[in-house]
This record gives C-alpha cells, sequence and structure tokens, in this order.
C-alpha cells in the first residue's frame, strides 16, 4: 500500500467532545483533511512545538526525544496506519544500529514525538477515503492554517491583549509560561509579533 504523506493545518477546539481538541491534518499534495479528536495535554504538548516555546520543565514528548536521542534511536516516521469505530491507530517507525523498530502509540502522543524529530506522517488511502474530508479548492488556498472560527476566536483575544501595552505583554507572557498556561502564552506572544 502507497502511503500518503500529512501535515499539520490547524489545532482547535472540539465541537463535538468537551474537553478535546480537534487535529486536523491535511494531504501534503492534496486538498482532503483528516480531523483527529485529541486531549488536552497533547493539544497543548503539539501547540507548543509548534509555536516553539520552550517550557520551562521538559514536557513528556520532550523526555521521549531526549530519551531516544540519548540512545541513538532515530524516529524515521510516524504513521497512522488503521481506524476501527472513530478511534485511529498510529505507530512510530524507528531506527537503531540499523534494525527498524515500530512503536505502537495513540496518534496524539505519535504526532506530539513525530514533530520534536522532524519525522513525516503518513496514512493510507483507505483511511482518507473513510475520515478524510474533501474541501473546495479555493478554500485550502485561502486557509492554510486555522478555520474562520479560529481566526474569529483569536481576533476577540487579539482585541483583548490589544488594549495592553508591550510592556504589559512581555510581563504576561512571563507569567503565562511560569504558569505553563502556553495556550495564552502563544496568544500573548502572536500579539507581541504583530506589533513587531
Amino acid at each position: 500500500m502507497e502511503k500518503i504523506e500529512l501535515k499539520i493545518v490547524g489545532l482547535s477546539y472540539s465541537q463535538t467532545q468537551s474537553g478535546a481538541y480537534a487535529l486536523v491534518l491535511s494531504e501534503r499534495n492534496g486538498t482532503r483533511r483528516l480531523p483527529i479528536i485529541i486531549g488536552g495535554f497533547e493539544a497543548q504538548s503539539i501547540a507548543i512545538e509548534l509555536e516553539k516555546m520552550k517550557p520551562s520543565r521538559p514536557l513528556t514528548h520532550d523526555l521521549f526525544k531526549a530519551f531516544s536521542d540519548s540512545f541513538g534511536i532515530e524516529v524515521k516516521e510516524v504513521v497512522i496506519y488503521n481506524l476501527v469505530e472513530g478511534v485511529f491507530y498510529s505507530k512510530l517507525i524507528c531506527e537503531q544500529n540499523g534494525d527498524s523498530i515500530e512503536i505502537d502509540a495513540r496518534t496524539s502522543d505519535a504526532i506530539a514525538i513525530g514533530l520534536r524529530c522532524g519525522s513525516p506522517v503518513y496514512t493510507f488511502e483507505h483511511i482518507l477515503s473513510s475520515a478524510g474530508i474533501q474541501l473546495e479548492d479555493e478554500l485550502v488556498a485561502d486557509k492554510e492554517i486555522g478555520t474562520e472560527e479560529e481566526e474569529s476566536v483569536a481576533a476577540n483575544k487579539g482585541t483583548e491583549l490589544g488594549a495592553l501595552t508591550s510592556e504589559e505583554l512581555e510581563a504576561l507572557l512571563k507569567e503565562a509560561i511560569e504558569a505553563e498556561d502556553y495556550e495564552k502564552a502563544s496568544q500573548i506572544r502572536d500579539e507581541i509579533k504583530k506589533r513587531n
């Protein structure tokens, strides 16, 4: 079976499950999207890595990367290989001393680790055809990351942050990082970037 490479195009609150998030993956060379419902901790871990933020202490996925680096294990790729009753099954394809090792993992964990290791994410046609969503070409071109709803929420949050001075934003950013509230820190950092 031929593998299809995916890329992360969005991360937002789940509209269907309270306390959960939707991780949206897209075909690298196509228009289908694959939404995956993940937990809050995994969503935070993925967002931190996407935003290139450095937590004050290593998160679990950072620990896994440090462990694999220390023992010469290279995470070659993440493969989402099955879908059963709405649950995605994934594995990490690793290599150590020329030997290939497959490690079963939850999809959210596999992607969080794969991001840290710079590993590509793949799936198969049967998964995309059963769980993928086809978007119109112009929507894909206009929206590389996120959704209209996310942008609306971000705009509202930006307005609240927009009332603060640069010094107040820097202080707030420091507090958010120390409190390990990385979602808030990401929003503050975006506001600071927008001003610069």
